[in-house]
């Protein structure tokens, strides 16, 4: 089983969810953070004064899978999350040792 961590522009959520579903990715979590990369935030005019933005609006989402989609998985945030700008956001994988669903009882991959 992999978790897979992506940090992606807010308006590109919903080409990603999409594209997740599209290929039976089955649950999603997704957060609003801020953050910078090698953009170091940027400047912004604000009633004629400037003023410098560090950390820019994001969207984390967080999918555990199973080990055989994550081709696929990597693949499709990829596509749907690319504007070909800086900023585009990162996609971070890790190897998930155990998942327990509460309700039922299931652990490991019956519980994705």
């Amino acid at each position: 089983m992999k978790f897979i961590t992506a940090i992606i522009k807010p308006f590109k959520l919903d080409e990603v969810r999409e594209a997740l579903s599209a290929i039976g990715v089955t649950g999603l979590t997704v957060t609003e953070v801020k953050g910078f990369g090698r953009q170091k935030g940027h400047t912004e005019l604000y009633r004629g004064a400037e003023y410098v933005v560090d950390f820019l609006p994001k969207v984390k989402l967080e999918v555990a899978i199973k080990a055989e989609l994550l081709d696929q998985v990597i693949e499709a945030i990829e596509k749907a999350a690319h504007t070909g700008k800086i900023g585009d956001g990162k996609i971070f994988v890790a190897d998930l040792e155990q998942v327990v669903r509460i309700r039922t009882g299931e652990t490991g991959p019956d519980a994705l």
